[in-house]
């Protein structure tokens, strides 16, 4: 096998830059430029953004993950792009073409471009496009259904009061 000089290093030779060292006070990570650079965590697949300036709080389930058996809690956005079966309170939900949820959500506005199964509550607007398919028990304060979609269940309007009404934390 052919090795180029720096590119596979001898265990000696490699970098000591930013790493923990055991009886070190904290772990830091490299400063970046900017100086008011939102943090971000990213796995494969999911993507979770923090901050000390609470700009939003997005969850993005990537494709070909599966979160089972789950309650998402302080989430602002959520995006399905594979499948979650879960317990959800949030703002905004997002389902995309090849994306599936499962279980329980209590959101202020929903697109469905995938699969919603459950019991999904929508206090302000519900989008299901032309490839969404909503099927379960269906509460909404507005609907916008693309020709195409499929909506079945128990289907029911929110009232003034339900609708302007969010879980408390």
């Amino acid at each position: 096998m052919l090795q180029k000089d720096g590119f596979f290093r001898k265990r000696e030779d490699k970098r000591e830059d930013n790493l923990f060292r055991p009886g070190q006070a904290g772990l830091t990570a490299p400063v970046s430029s900017a100086a008011n650079a939102e943090p971000e965590i990213t796995m494969p697949g999911a993507t979770i953004s923090t901050g000390t300036d609470r700009k939003e709080a997005k969850l993005v389930v990537g494709p070909d993950i599966k979160l089972k058996g789950v309650e998402i809690s302080d989430c602002d956005t959520l995006i399905v792009e594979g499948r979650v079966e879960a317990t959800l309170d949030s703002r905004v939900l997002e389902i995309t073409p090849h994306g599936v949820f499962q279980g329980t959500i209590a959101v202020d506005n929903a697109e469905v471009h995938g699969r919603f199964e459950g019991e999904l509550t929508v206090r302000k607007q519900l989008v299901i496009y032309g490839a969404g398919k909503v099927s379960g028990k269906i509460r909404y304060a507005k609907i916008k259904v693309e020709e195409g979609a499929e909506l079945s269940g128990e289907i029911s309007m929110l009232d003034k009061s339900q609708s302007s009404v969010r879980k408390a934390a």
